[in-house]
């Protein structure tokens, strides 16, 4: 890891997608300054004049040419062989804005991510004979300051180049091995379903999920711990166990990057109920607050750089319980998070990435990442100076929902882990993707409690619940295709296999490495295959990931 401040900043995980969606577009038409642009398609090297584009190309909206053409020129032959509605979008493609939001279109090309979907993008296309993608940031960069949007059109005609080659085919093949990666991921539910899993009914005793006002529990208090390395006390959320029998553990949450506390109270509250206490951190700079602020472009996108802040909270907190300064509850403890929640607590446990991550990373980002983000934050860690950390005392078990971390241990996953981890991820999730992410880190265990759960249909945010947000200003109000497939049926699933994976735990490692003691009596988390009406769900051990794994490659 690299020591010392990091020097770029990462955009956010929804940041980085609207970032990689939108420069291929940036970068794709012909620019100005040259005569004719070359584009290299299936061995033929096509020139395209700007000023026939420009005379093509509607002024306004709805104004493409849909009706057949009579070509006055070597383009309009070109462009007369496709049909109307296609001729249509690709000229109106060169009026339409290409960066809406000055503010936040500047913030996201000055980012870490950014600057690695440029680099790879400059392979593609050449200007005067050089990879071209610095010159398009700058290009772009430089219209931002002039004026609020920038076309394709305004691209091109401020481009300094005299000559531009784009290579359509370099494109072509990189959208033929993003395909094959979606293949992949498609095929991993074809091998699930073969697993030879046994049939797990849904617990009549477990019911749905509620919101805080139909739960059990009594609900949180609000707390603000003054900490040395803020200068704003930092929020939690404590949920006292108010029903169920007596635990021997305590559960401290995490919310991923762009969430809050709220999001998670249908699972802090069922636990709680279930006789777990819970802790709720809320870690500022990464919460939903920062990633508004970083849409409206008033500060740069937070990314992998917070980690060590949210280490420094979670650190903090467990002083302060340890000082008398906050009363935490009594007993083990276990690490539960979303995503860079889940990444917090695999490094709070003592993980260290495995060595040789910027030679893995170089690998990684030759391709644009866009069927697993998770990449780009992985990658920047490179960037960041991670303080040594003394894994907690008592630790007892994660509970990672979306996690990640395949660049950081592609070897040894969370093998060296001395506590049982459950992890759970979704077949729509292009951020974590299971494959690459949770069975990745889960095959290499030999653990015998360590699970993962992965959900058909799920999505990187299926455990996310949006509640009491009349004036819909909550990041999170997603469609089905973000959220993914019936999610509250999801969060009844997943709030049933983390009940079952905690009510068998052993008592947590001695400080000095001794044997956990025995687990208490109950059914515990087995392999198997849960379905009810909406969802089917896959509970896999290490044995299970290492054969779906070898199945696909």
């Amino acid at each position: 890891m690299r020591r010392g401040r990091s020097r770029r900043r990462l955009s956010g995980i929804s940041a980085t997608a609207a970032l990689i969606l939108a420069l291929p577009h940036a970068c794709a038409p012909p620019v100005w300054g040259a005569e004719e642009v070359l584009v290299e398609l299936d061995g033929m090297v096509l020139p395209l004049p700007l000023a026939e584009l420009e005379r093509l190309a509607p002024e306004a909206p709805g104004a493409a040419l849909s009706a057949p053409m009579a070509p006055r020129s070597e383009m309009e032959a070109w462009l007369a062989l496709l049909d109307g509605r296609s001729r249509a979008d690709v000229l109106h493609l060169l009026r339409a804005p290409l960066l809406k939001d000055r503010s936040l279109a500047q913030q996201m090309l000055r980012s870490w991510a950014g600057q690695q979907v440029i680099e790879q993008l400059g392979d593609m296309i050449e200007v005067d004979d050089r990879p071209g993608g610095a010159a398009v940031v700058q290009t772009l960069q430089d219209l931002l300051e002039r004026q609020p949007q920038v076309t394709a059109l305004d691209l091109l005609r401020e481009l300094p180049s005299d000559r531009v080659r784009i290579d359509v085919d370099a494109i072509l093949s990189l959208a033929r091995r993003w395909r094959r990666e979606l293949k992949r991921q498609e095929a991993l539910i074809t091998q699930l379903r073969r697993l030879p899993l046994a049939g797990a009914p849904p617990r009549s005793d477990r019911p749905e999920p509620t919101g805080p006002a139909g739960s059990p529990s009594a609900g949180p208090r609000a707390v603000e711990l003054a900490v040395s390395h803020r200068r704003q006390p930092l929020p939690l959320e404590i949920w006292p166990a108010s029903g169920g029998a007596p635990r021997r553990q305590w559960v401290l949450l995490m919310p991923g990057l762009g969430s809050r506390p709220d999001h998670f109270r249908w699972l802090s509250g069922s636990l709680a109920s279930r006789g777990w206490p819970v802790v709720v951190l809320q870690h500022p700079g990464s919460d939903d607050l920062a990633v508004r602020q970083m849409l409206l472009g008033e500060r740069p996108p937070p990314g992998a750089e917070v980690l060590p802040t949210r280490l420094a909270d979670l650190q903090a907190v467990l002083a302060a319980g340890t000082d008398g300064r906050l009363a935490l509850p009594e007993g083990d403890l276990v690490l539960m998070g979303h995503s860079l929640g889940a990444l917090t607590a695999f490094l709070a446990a003592g993980l260290e990435p495995e060595p040789g991550l910027p030679r893995r990373c170089e690998r990684a980002l030759e391709d644009l990442p866009l069927t697993n983000l998770s990449s780009l934050l992985q990658c920047e860690l490179d960037q960041v100076d991670l303080p040594l950390v003394q894994p907690p005392p008592r630790l007892a078990a994660i509970v990672a929902f979306n996690s990640f971390g395949s660049l950081l241990w592609p070897r040894g996953g969370l093998a060296p882990l001395p506590v049982p981890v459950l992890l759970s991820g979704g077949t729509l999730d292009l951020i974590t993707p299971p494959l690459r992410e949770q069975l990745a880190l889960l095959a290499p265990m030999h653990s015998r409690r360590s699970r993962a759960v992965l959900v058909e249909g799920g999505s990187h945010f299926s455990v996310i619940r949006v509640e009491g947000d009349g004036d819909g200003a909550d990041l999170f109000q997603l469609g089905e295709e973000l959220v993914g497939v019936a999610p509250l049926a999801v969060q009844r699933a997943l709030l049933s296999f983390t009940v079952d994976f905690l009510e068998v735990l052993p008592a947590a490692p001695s400080p000095g490495g001794g044997a956990s003691g025995p687990a208490p009596e109950g059914r515990g988390l087995r392999p198997q295959r849960y379905r009810d009406p909406t969802v089917l769900a896959h509970v896999l051990g290490p044995a299970e990931a290492r054969r779906v794994r070898r199945s696909l490659r």
